[in-house]
């Protein structure tokens, strides 16, 4: 399932955060929120696989657009791949610890998005 939200990942949250949240802790709560509208509150797969589409940023030349439009991210940029898929993990399952398979891709596009794909296992 595609999901059209800006992908957001997970900081790292400190006590202080439930008194004086910072922007980063404010953003990745109302992504999380955001999510569980888009997609639905409980989900229990025990494998997942996740494709993050990362927007270009807006001062790449055209040409530079049309070659990276749909490649794999071969370079290493922020967010990491990991806190992109706890976010979403934190956010869409209650308890995360049953999930034993993970495949996750960080994937240049003209606009930002989420695909979601639960893999059954026999």
């Amino acid at each position: 399932m595609y999901i059209a939200i800006r992908p957001v990942p997970k900081p790292r949250l400190t006590q202080r955060d439930r008194w004086a949240q910072r922007p980063a802790v404010v953003r990745y709560h109302a992504f999380c929120d955001e999510l569980r509208l888009k997609y639905g509150n409980n989900m229990s797969p025990a494998a997942l696989k996740l494709t993050f589409h990362m927007e270009m940023p807006k001062s790449w030349s055209q040409k530079k657009r049309a070659k990276y439009a749909g490649t794999i991210t071969m370079h290493q940029t922020r967010p990491d791949i990991d806190n992109l898929s706890k976010a979403v993990m934190d956010a869409l399952c209650e308890d995360d610890s049953y999930i034993f398979s993970l495949y996750a891709t960080k994937l240049w596009a003209e606009e930002a998005g989420i695909e979601i794909e639960e893999i059954p296992v026999i």
